[in-house]
């Protein structure tokens, strides 16, 4: 700084010095709230838009004079898209497949960290690096062994001992999610074993080593003291196989045929609605309403995810916390 500049500043009265203060703190003040508004429109604005939209009549959508807010607020949407995609039905599927995904890949991934922080045993660090390499490598290259092992599956060769010398077609069942979770292989298990090896590695060894003093093993440690204490990251681990699983696509495609599951439901209701509009008014595909069916389809994206809104309102408290604790920001 200028010497000169610098003695004036110096000179100032106190109330001077006062006033530049009170500039800068709201003059952040305000450019915090004005980034943090701009980022959250940004992030919300789709979600607003579509709830926009599903409320919207049918004479709405030619009216230039509505916007965001409808003028003719009707459900007939919701009710038409819930009785074309067996709205009831596909929830409790995806609910079923998620939610038993969720639970077997947590206690999985949990045993796999737990082991990877606490015990020391030959090639443990190769191992682990085989687990981050799951990370890094995109599905699609094992899309083709991963197919032929549920497509023709054999245990050891004991199944094919017991059933005439073939494997168990798996496909189009769910059990190769089943598996996937149990031996920790499900979608994006590396990710959630790291995370629990993190945080199982920061835990003090004094309280494990207090319960082997009296007498618990490996197990009853693991299940009685150190997986209570590792709630954050089993919320963190639960939240995000939950709704990895729910808007999977490239497993679900490649494991269920015509399954009745909210991803693969939402890649075909614009089609569905299509066909239903033009069988129901007597005419063919090319008479239907193109803006119609596309705020139906709107309408059908925002009953998909409208599950883990609520879901996610009721447990951000928890999550962030748990998001925090685990180290996964910052």
């Amino acid at each position: 700084m200028d010497p000169a500049r610098a003695n004036r500043l110096q000179n100032l009265p106190v109330t001077s010095w006062f006033h530049l203060d009170r500039i800068k703190k709201y003059s952040w003040i305000i450019f915090r709230a004005l980034l943090i508004v701009g980022l959250s429109f940004v992030i919300l604005y789709p979600i607003l838009l579509k709830v926009s939209i599903a409320f919207k009549d049918k004479a709405d959508i030619y009216d230039p004079t509505v916007v965001f807010i409808p003028r003719n607020f009707t459900l007939d949407n919701f009710q038409y898209v819930m009785d074309a995609m067996n709205y009831v039905e596909v929830l409790i599927h995806s609910f079923v497949l998620s939610g038993g995904t969720m639970i077997l890949t947590t206690i999985a991934c949990a045993l796999a960290g737990y082991g990877f922080a606490r015990f020391a045993f030959k090639g443990r660090n190769l191992l682990f690096g085989l687990v981050i390499l799951t990370i890094l490598v995109p599905p699609q290259t094992l899309m083709v062994p991963i197919y032929l092992l549920y497509r023709d599956f054999d245990l050891l060769g004991l199944i094919r001992l017991f059933n005439g010398g073939e494997g168990v077609n798996l496909i189009g069942s769910y059990w190769p999610f089943v598996i996937s979770s149990i031996t920790g292989m499900g979608l994006k298990a590396g990710l959630f074993i790291f995370i629990f090896r993190q945080f199982f590695k920061g835990f003090p060894k004094e309280i494990e080593e207090a319960a082997h003093v009296d007498g618990a093993g490996v197990f009853k440690t693991f299940f009685r003291v150190m997986l209570p204490n590792a709630v954050p990251a089993i919320i963190t681990v639960m939240l995000f196989a939950f709704v990895w699983q729910w808007n999977d696509i490239f497993f679900t495609t490649m494991f269920l045929d015509n399954a009745k599951v909210m991803s693969m439901q939402l890649q075909t209701v614009g089609a569905t609605i299509a066909y239903q509009i033009s069988t129901s008014a007597g005419g063919g595909v090319g008479g239907v309403d193109p803006f119609y069916v596309s705020m139906l389809v709107n309408t059908s994206v925002l009953l998909g995810i409208l599950p883990l809104l609520i879901m996610y309102a009721f447990v951000q408290r928890h999550f962030v916390e748990s998001v925090e604790r685990t180290g996964i920001v910052g």
